[in-house]
């Protein structure tokens, strides 16, 4: 396998998501309370992620730029109570700020090291995750985000993209991801090999894209590594 370059997804191939974003969306709710007393008379945590997911609908825009969801989520329910809108613009930072303090799997630092070192290193993302802010953007040629970008995975268009940075041919470039259909079919249907990062040891059949056949199947970068 000729692979001179691997492209990952973040969320859960790099740290695990549901933990960082229920913290982040409590520390969230929590200055919302200390700004707007009156939203905790009316709204949870739970009310407010049900009403935003409602949303997405309703602008072609929330498919691939979550910024701009929860962006425009907040600023409703600011005007629902005639609160201050530019709380909204605030409330995004705090956000934000807690999504980038990532726990990272414990193999990847050492393991981005060691690749960084054979390959030229990517990253495609639907999530607005700072590499910057968390640390590891100089294991990086460069990330490409779907909020910034204009469309988001499985668009062949975001694939494309990565592969005209890098100008190499589809063939030797390995994208890894936890999502069987965003990132494994995705990458595959521009001709990069795909690995289906297994974090959590799922059986293939288990899953509701069993029909997805990955390049590989790993549970951490280590054995990445040693597949390549």
């Amino acid at each position: 396998m000729s692979i001179k370059a691997i492209i990952f997804d973040l969320d859960d191939t790099l740290w695990p998501l549901r933990s960082l974003i229920s913290r982040a969306e409590m520390t969230l709710f929590s200055w919302l309370l200390e700004q707007v007393p009156v939203i905790g008379e009316h709204h949870t945590v739970d009310s407010l992620r049900e009403r935003r997911m409602a949303m997405i609908p309703t602008d072609p825009r929330f498919s691939y730029d979550l910024w701009a969801l929860r962006h425009t989520a907040l600023l409703q329910v600011l005007n629902e109570f005639q609160a201050d809108p530019n709380l909204a613009d605030e409330g995004m930072q705090i956000f934000a700020h807690a999504r980038n303090q990532v726990e990272m799997f414990d193999d990847v630092p050492h393991a981005l090291a060691q690749m960084q070192q054979d390959y030229a290193l990517a990253t495609i993302s639907n999530g607005f995750a700072d590499l910057q802010a968390i640390g590891i953007a100089p294991y990086f040629q460069f990330s490409i985000a779907a909020h910034e970008f204009g469309c988001a995975k499985p668009d062949p268009r975001i694939f494309e993209a990565a592969l005209e940075r890098l100008q190499l041919p589809a063939h030797e470039v390995m994208y890894v991801g936890d999502d069987l259909r965003l990132d494994v079919a995705g990458a595959q249907a521009v001709g990069m090999r795909a690995a289906w990062m297994n974090r959590y040891k799922m059986h293939l059949h288990d899953t509701p894209h069993a029909h997805i056949t990955p390049d590989l199947i790993v549970h951490d970068l280590h054995q990445l590594k040693s597949a390549l």
